[in-house]
């Protein structure tokens, strides 16, 4: 499952996708000290000069403002009082005041846009989800302060090491060479695509795992036309695709097609002498619409798939009316419960892409391990304390220690609890599980952490550190091997290099070349066009706006990457 897409959908509805990774705090009981409160322990009486981040906590607490999209509360709990925001002022001497608590993504984004628009007094701390005209829409309002001296005096290690290995997060929260917001960390490689087959199918027809683009179809045609349920070709649709919004999406995108002939369609990648050319426009993009205009005519998509949404495009494959589905490692969670629900004795696994014609392979990749941003206040009275916040949360809840009050989890009797007489994180384990705490940054994450533990689970090595044994217990063994497949094809993605704000041709010419494109694209796919109106549509994109914002694009890349 990029967006409050992502920033939000993550942070509220993909717990159910994304492990909260080891946030853990048994509500305040434990014998390890950790972060900066061994610091504070260790550090000498307070002095005038001392602040709570240099002691660990603000005593006596000091209130904050931020935003908290709608969470879900438990034992009696509110957004007013609960079990993280307890936590949060024993640990930090942290609490609310004016806080914003909008009911969801569309509406604090509208809230923002107006508080802008009117002079509002915004929150101390302000989440921004990934949006670059947001983003710039905020930096421009002048009500937020350049973060760099901050982020170089407070940020802890991780934080830093990791904008150090992937300076390109930066790149749409700078401004004249100022950087604004502070990037909230995310698993990388987390929605990198590979195929879902229906391994029972592929057992019951005994077939190997499709290498290439040729040996896909044979696949294909064997579900369709001799399918091991018994359905008749008319009741199968092979391949499980969207195609209403985006085509490079996170469920049922058709990124590894387009990968096999060369690019990756609707996003900016690099060409052979380092510039930046749009996906789809590269020939490659014209072989990938022949190809699935084949297999539109031979049935082997829904001729539906044009009305369907991502979550929609799973619904056959969980239905048992497809054999592949194009999504991430984390299917095993969402949606394949529901197909194993609804069709006894179905089996799935994650297969790698094919390879094209030529050995060409590729699929999307948002590699630089940020989930949203959040920018600072220019009249927030401690502008440091979201960083004891965040730090604290990096240092002891993300990977957490042996021993430590955050081994299991963050809350007894929440996200883990004794059971049978030992500890677990287990879901299906615990009464009333709950791991949706209204953390200000969202849940802790290292960057690499995820994968590379996944892989590790799948290679049979023992699960060793908390975090890893948390992941063994929360994780299926089909997602282990799933992250296993991703990062075996590594050498494979290709990075969106445009991340800043629309340029000026875009904000009056994108709308329609994106519309173009896609009913374009989709006459074609459905036999309406034939596969040469491809070279009309790139024509008259490249003259209609196209050209020009290829120019500023490449320009904006240069003045975000020059030293």
């Amino acid at each position: 499952m990029s967006t409050f897409r992502k920033p939000w959908l993550l942070l509220v509805v993909m717990a159910l996708v994304v492990i909260t990774a080891c946030s853990g705090n048994n509500a305040g009981k434990g014998n390890a000290k950790e972060g900066n409160t061994a610091k504070n322990e260790a550090s000498a009486a307070p002095t005038e000069a001392a602040t709570g981040f240099d002691l660990g906590k603000y005593d006596p607490p000091i209130e904050i403002s931020t935003v908290l999209m709608p969470k879900k509360y438990i034992k009696d709990e509110t957004k007013e009082n609960n079990v993280h925001d307890r936590w949060m002022l024993e640990q930090f001497g942290l609490k609310y005041k004016d806080n914003w608590y909008p009911a969801g993504s569309d509406q604090y984004k509208q809230k923002l846009q107006l508080a802008i628009a009117s002079g509002e007094k915004l929150p101390d701390f302000v989440p921004v989800p990934t949006d670059a005209v947001l983003t710039n829409q905020l930096i421009d309002s002048g009500q937020f302060i350049a973060i760099d001296e901050l982020f170089e005096k407070y940020a802890n290690q991780i934080w830093k090491e990791h904008t150090v290995q992937n300076p390109e997060l930066w790149y749409p929260f700078t401004r004249d060479g100022k950087k604004y917001n502070l990037p909230i960390l995310e698993y990388t490689d987390n929605d990198n695509t590979l195929l879902w087959f229906r391994e029972d199918w592929m057992e019951k027809l005994n077939l190997k795992a499709p290498t290439t683009i040729a040996e896909l179809e044979v696949v294909l045609d064997k579900f369709k036309n001799e399918n091991p349920d018994g359905l008749a070709p008319k009741d199968v649709y092979p391949l499980a695709i969207s195609l209403k919004n985006n085509t490079n999406t996170w469920m049922g995108s058709l990124d590894w097609l387009f990968g096999a002939y060369g690019t990756v369609e609707e996003q900016w990648n690099k060409d052979a002498n380092g510039n930046l050319e749009y996906g789809s426009i590269n020939p490659g993009a014209k072989n990938a619409l022949a190809k699935l205009q084949e297999w539109m005519n031979k049935g082997y998509i829904h001729p539906d798939a044009a009305l369907w949404d991502e979550g929609k495009s799973a619904e056959i494959w969980t239905k048992g009316n497809a054999g592949i589905l194009p999504g991430a490692n984390w299917v095993p969670d969402w949606p394949a419960p529901d197909l194993l629900k609804n069709v006894p004795g179905s089996k799935y696994k994650a297969y790698p892409v094919p390879a094209g014609p030529d050995g060409l392979m590729g699929t999307k990749w948002q590699n630089s391990g940020v989930n949203s941003s959040i920018m600072i206040n220019k009249d927030a009275k401690h502008p440091e304390a979201i960083f004891l916040y965040y730090n604290f949360l990096l240092d002891n809840l993300a990977n957490p220690a042996v021993g430590s009050k955050f081994e299991y989890g963050f809350a007894q009797g929440y996200d883990w609890d004794i059971v049978d007489g030992e500890p677990t994180s287990n879901k299906d384990k615990i009464k009333d599980f709950f791991n949706e705490f209204p953390y200000i940054t969202g849940p802790a994450r290292i960057p690499n952490l995820y994968m590379q533990t996944l892989v590790k689970l799948a290679e049979g090595k023992k699960p060793e550190t908390p975090y890893e044994k948390q992941l063994a217990e929360f994780r299926k063994p089909e997602n282990w091997y799933a992250a296993k497949v991703v990062m075996s094809q590594k050498d494979i993605r290709k990075q969106n290099y445009f991340t800043g704000a629309a340029t000026p041709t875009m904000i009056s010419k994108w709308n329609l070349l994106r519309q173009s494109e896609m009913e374009t694209f989709n006459k074609i796919i459905y036999g309406k066009l034939p596969v040469d109106a491809y070279d009309e549509f790139v024509a008259s994109w490249k003259s209609n706006g196209g050209d020009q914002i290829t120019k500023e694009v490449n320009e904006w890349f240069k003045s975000v990457t020059q030293k």
